[in-house]
């Protein structure tokens, strides 16, 4: 009998940690100029991520092109980039989310999925970044912050404006998310 209990309080603590992790990505957002929510958990639960604030009038838009490629090149493999437009800095996001979907589809090749327009810093923060701000301590400072986060829903790191989408350690550390076996459901 007590060998039952060890076993069901154990499972209760190997289970209680992956329902909270799940809980960052169940939340709805309207795809960019959409009108039907997607719930990332349902959607983009088991793939790693790539979580980016974006903005069209800034000097790191022409990372568009990189997040497009890395994107493209590791979807495949169930990896995606999350693009959430924010005009949080300096305004440098000020078009309707029509004008920012053709913008990025037609300026850059975009495919990758992009969200509605959002804040991504202070009280006004959507509860997503919220919680990508509490989780790693670090909220972006600017446009195009990157948040990693595994197949369990986990964030593993961030990376700032200045990281590129082709940069090295990033990319290792996306390679190394993608060898870990897909969680079951």
């Amino acid at each position: 009998m007590k060998v039952l209990k060890i076993l069901a309080l154990l499972s209760l603590v190997l289970v209680m940690p992956v329902q909270a992790k799940t809980a960052l990505l169940d939340l709805n957002f309207r795809p960019l100029a959409g009108k039907t929510p997607v719930n990332l958990q349902k959607t983009y639960g088991g793939q790693v991520l790539l979580v980016v604030n974006t903005a069209s009038k800034c000097g790191f838009t022409p990372q568009y092109d990189g997040l497009e490629a890395l994107h493209k090149k590791l979807k495949s493999r169930g990896f995606s980039v999350l693009g959430f437009p924010s005009n949080d800095f300096r305004g440098q996001e000020p078009g309707t989310e029509k004008e920012i979907k053709d913008f990025c589809r037609l300026t850059y090749g975009v495919k990758f999925p992009m969200f509605e327009k959002v804040s991504v810093i202070g009280e006004q923060a959507t509860p997503f970044y919220k919680e990508l701000t509490a989780t790693t301590g670090v909220a972006p400072g600017w446009n195009f912050h990157k948040y990693l986060i595994d197949r369990n829903g986990n964030v593993v790191a961030n990376f700032g404006s200045r990281v590129k989408p082709d940069d090295a350690e990033m990319l290792a550390q996306i390679e190394k998310l993608l060898a870990q076996p897909v969680p079951k459901k």
